[in-house]
């Protein structure tokens, strides 16, 4: 069985438990909607997820709720989803929580924050930890109801023309980086600019920008970057994750079925839970592909992760003492890492690390 057609029985399983076929049938209206996305077509990994979404809302509704996917520019520009959302432009759009961070800062933990959680805390605090709760009362705001949409999972630190040792070495640095990094990374010497992922080629390509990250190995590949840039840093301490979310007009989810509505959360949960899987994948084969090619891998120095840490640390509690939603939040998603921490260092991290030794000796 195809991966499509297992995520088609999977879902279509799901959402009809409790909906005989001959209901859905009757009360099933014919729909058309549009779903703009911030990310390009070139990027089989998050496009792709969208196109794969549009697939299985089709098939489970018998070809009733059709969704067209549109790409950055098509409709409106990559950073213009969540308001064209919003506004109704369109009813459904997919980008990440962090490019609207100009709205509110607290939006940035709906993708992730310096030092934050990695892909299964996210994942957790979002399902069981009230995260996506709190994130929704934020969205409901300006109208919307965000779904989580995937995570690409932990993200490298960037592609540099010279090398990165110490923090002196960042000061000036223009630097492509999203969200709440910028905000941190400001504190140490970087100017951080914000470029939407079809631009940033050619900006590290021309020299506007002297840096920049994406998101890890399969799409950097994709995206060029080791032609113009051969210094590839670790970790990306901005993002321990990110995730994507689908944005729903709340009037127009209002409008929908509840078969459709059910339709809609648990395809968009397969159909995440595939782009972290493809991730996860390919990531491991692209990393061997780019050192090959002339990749030269760098972590970042303890000087600078602890540079960033301090003033990521300073930049949370600055926020939470102006920002009441951004402190709930805050405070939210640090009680649950914290706890999971504790969890994971008792076995998740103690076999990876037990495993990690073996396999290079």
């Amino acid at each position: 069985m195809n991966r499509r057609k297992l995520l088609k029985a999977a879902t279509l399983a799901a959402a009809t438990a409790s909906i005989s076929a001959p209901a859905i049938a009757q009360s099933a209206p014919t729909l058309r909607w549009r779903l703009v996305t911030t990310f390009p077509k070139s990027l089989d990994t998050l496009y792709g997820a969208c196109e794969l979404f549009s697939k299985a809302i089709s098939d489970l509704s018998d070809q009733k709720f059709q969704i067209g996917v549109f790409g950055p520019g098509e409709i409106v520009p990559a950073f213009q989803v969540f308001d064209a959302v919003a506004n109704n432009t369109v009813e459904m759009g997919n980008t990440a929580s962090y490019y609207y961070i100009g709205k509110d800062l607290a939006f940035g933990f709906g993708t992730a924050v310096p030092f934050g959680l990695n892909t299964r805390q996210m994942n957790a605090w979002l399902a069981y930890g009230g995260g996506l709760a709190l994130m929704n009362e934020l969205y409901a705001t300006y109208g919307v109801y965000g779904v989580p949409f995937g995570n690409t999972t932990a993200q490298m630190g960037g592609w540099f023309r010279k090398e990165i040792k110490t923090v002196d070495d960042l000061k000036g640095l223009k630097f492509r980086v999203g969200g709440v990094a910028g905000q941190v990374l400001s504190r140490i010497g970087v100017v951080p600019q914000q470029i939407p992922p079809g631009d940033i080629y050619p900006a590290l390509e021309k020299g506007t920008i002297d840096a920049a990250e994406w998101i890890g190995p399969y799409d950097d590949e994709k995206l060029g970057f080791l032609k113009v840039a051969p210094y590839y840093y670790y970790p990306g301490w901005w993002e321990g994750c990110a995730n994507g979310f689908l944005y729903i007009n709340n009037a127009k989810w209002a409008e929908l079925p509840k078969a459709y509505q059910h339709m809609v959360t648990v395809a968009a949960g397969q159909v995440g839970a595939d782009l972290t899987a493809k991730y996860d994948a390919r990531n491991a084969q692209a990393i061997k592909r780019l050192v090959a090619a002339g990749a030269k891998l760098r972590p970042f120095s303890t000087e600078i992760l602890d540079a960033s840490f301090k003033a990521a640390n300073e930049f949370f509690q600055e926020v939470s003492g102006k920002n009441a939603r951004f402190k709930t939040l805050y405070e939210s998603m640090k009680a649950f890492q914290n706890e999971q921490y504790q969890w994971e260092q008792v076995c998740e991290s103690t076999y990876d690390n037990y495993m990690i030794r073996k396999l290079r000796g």
